[in-house]
């Protein structure tokens, strides 16, 4: 019997509300309509979707206003639709950890919600989100991200991008500012993404992303939301932006799917893409922290789309094979982390030495312009044909723990 056939190695792969899954409702609830061709599946309660995810282990679920109620519902539509939603987490026990909003989907955010060119419809924007930020401080949300689908352009003349970038500021500024007077515990988190549906998406990237969270009137509010797919989409590796964020303490929520390359958004189930880097961001995220813990303790959320393919039981089985696939990758770290061939290979790659500072205490420019061992007695020749890193030893380690071979 193999480690992934044993008993223990079977309960470690069964998911339950103490490993944080959560998924949007716009997730399993994807019809499977796009602009090729019409819906392959019929919308999903979202009462359903609270029962069918809880008996699969996730703890939480996620959603955009429009998601539960259609755009434009009267406030009574809204009640009933909400007083449903909490009547099904309360008997089961599930959370509503993150909430969105809708910016993107009515042909009224044609250019966008906070930048849109029309400033009538910056403002309507704006009350939307307020709004919806009332629905998540009343379901216990604790962060409410941001996606800026259409904040963009498809034409460089008609967008004065600056100024796009001053609105956009100006809104999270604004909703930084009522959340705080409401005292509400809620923090916000940009979700980038380079492209699609416009054809240039603004804060494209974590790195756009931080650089303008600095400009905010109360940066400490904002963090992002990287999803795999979006930084894969620029050629990005996600796991690098992750990183940095992680270095910023910016990491406030963290959306999991699978990609394939530089092409349109897939929102492949997580692991069905680049497999080798998902296995590095679970490591990451479970053992990546200053202590070799969890480097993550928030949820992990799953944006992906059931493929267009599949029959409501489908859904269903790709929703399990999401947790799944990070539970492999989660044990595939461990063993990997446990490995002494593996301790060996990091020790000669030198990983460790890397957190130790290049200067030494209190040393200034002054003091390392006098130390000739740094210079003047160094050999960088010595480096020609000599003193390797062993990097691709380790990462075939890496890649054996990945399939089982060891």
């Amino acid at each position: 019997m193999s480690v992934l056939e044993s008993p223990s190695a079977r309960s470690e792969l069964t998911p339950h509300p103490s490993d944080r899954f959560s998924f949007g409702l716009w997730t399993v609830g994807w019809t499977g309509g796009d602009q090729f061709g019409v819906a392959t599946r019929p919308r999903l309660d979202a009462v359903e979707a609270v029962e069918r995810l809880s008996a699969l282990g996730a703890y939480g679920l996620t959603f955009h206003d429009d998601d539960l109620f259609a755009f434009g519902s009267s406030n009574d539509q809204r009640r009933r639709e909400i007083g449903r939603l909490t009547r099904a987490l309360e008997s089961t026990g599930m959370a509503v950890p993150m909430v969105t909003t809708n910016l993107f989907s009515h042909p009224v955010f044609k250019d966008g919600g906070f930048t849109s060119n029309d400033r009538a419809v910056r403002r309507f924007a704006l009350r939307k989100v307020l709004r919806n930020i009332d629905l998540a401080a009343e379901l216990g949300a604790k962060t409410f991200v941001l996606w800026g689908g259409r904040e963009g352009s498809e034409y460089d003349s008609a967008k004065d991008v600056r100024a796009a970038l001053a609105r956009y500021r100006e809104a999270l500024d604004l909703l930084c500012d009522y959340v705080t007077d409401q005292g509400v515990a809620l923090r916000f988190a940009i979700e980038p993404k380079p492209n699609e549906p416009r054809g240039d998406i603004l804060l494209p990237t974590v790195g756009h992303a931080l650089a303008f969270i600095e400009t905010l009137a109360r940066p400490e509010m904002v963090g992002v939301n990287p999803e795999t797919g979006h930084e894969q989409m620029a050629g990005l590796n996600v796991l690098h932006g992750v990183s940095q964020a992680m270095d910023r303490g910016k990491l406030f929520h963290i959306d999991l799917n699978g990609q394939r390359g530089i092409k349109f958004d897939q929102d492949l189930v997580f692991g069905h893409g680049d497999l080798i880097n998902a296995f590095a961001l679970v490591d990451l995220l479970e053992n990546g922290g200053d202590a070799g813990g969890p480097g993550y303790t928030g949820p992990r959320h799953f944006d992906y789309k059931p493929s267009r393919t599949e029959d409501a039981a489908g859904v269903w089985a790709s929703a399990a094979a999401n947790m799944r696939m990070y539970l492999l990758l989660k044990q595939r770290a461990a063993a990997f982390r446990a490995d002494p061939e593996v301790a060996d290979a990091v020790a000669a790659a030198r990983i460790a030495e890397l957190r130790e500072a290049t200067l030494d205490p209190g040393e200034s420019y002054r003091d390392l312009l006098a130390d000739r061992s740094a210079f003047e007695d160094f050999d960088p020749e010595t480096y020609f044909g000599a003193k390797g890193f062993g990097f691709v030893r380790l990462n075939q380690l890496a890649v054996e723990h990945l399939m089982g071979a060891r």
